[in-house]
């Protein structure tokens, strides 16, 4: 009898803490932006202090001058969003290009942020090709990994053709780590970047298509 009661309420708490914890996970993962935000952004953030520069002149308050530097950081940014969105926007772009991508690695890294963020944003002039949602079997049959394909022209390892991938970190899909791994491990993924991002946020809650046995593997998209 009292087993019985143990076991009821103990499900009956249960079922509270499942119906809470979608909640507290949410609560959770805005509290850890929030602080990620502080650490980068925040007014002992070397951003912060360069904000709190620029608020200098209009008040003497430490508070008042990150405040003052971000709000007048954010009248900066609107002007250019315009200037992005009219007709400024290809010489914008050339002059990117002229510049920025033409600096040693810097370059490298610029081109491959922004063609991630086009990918995200869905812009349509971006490679859709250039930078793909793949599967890696590691092993050729073993751990499942859903990552991004930057290049789908593998590189000679030793006589052995290899794919580099970016293997996205969760809940933060912008983050992660780069791998070179055997063409034969790597088969599309035939998904949107909208659906990767998707699962990496939602820290796999959201599951992705199902493959096929028979999919072609991504070495023969060549």
């Amino acid at each position: 009898m009292a087993k019985q009661l143990l076991q009821k309420l103990a499900g009956t708490w249960l079922a509270g803490l499942l119906a809470l914890l979608p909640l507290v996970l949410t609560l959770s993962l805005l509290a850890w932006v929030v602080n990620v935000i502080h650490v980068y952004l925040g007014p002992t953030s070397p951003a912060g202090r360069l904000f709190s520069l620029f608020g200098q002149p209009f008040t003497n308050h430490p508070v008042l001058e990150y405040l003052a530097g971000s709000a007048l950081l954010v009248l900066v940014i609107y002007p250019l969003g315009l200037a992005v969105r009219s007709r400024l926007t290809k010489p914008l772009t050339d002059f990117v290009d002229r510049t920025v991508r033409r600096i040693p690695v810097v370059g490298s890294l610029y081109s491959l942020v922004d063609r991630f963020v086009g990918l995200v944003d869905q812009k349509q002039d971006v490679d859709i090709a250039a930078m793909s949602p793949v599967w890696c079997f590691f092993g050729g049959d073993g751990v499942a990994v859903l990552a991004l394909l930057p290049n789908p022209v593998p590189v000679l390892l030793e006589g052995r053709a290899y794919f580099a991938i970016l293997v996205p970190t969760a809940p933060v899909p912008i983050g992660g780590g780069l791998l070179y791994v055997p063409a034969e491990w790597v088969r599309p993924a035939h998904i949107g970047v909208d659906t990767l991002t998707s699962v990496y946020i939602s820290m796999g809650i959201v599951a992705p298509p199902t493959l096929l046995k028979d999919e072609r593997p991504a070495s023969s998209l060549g």
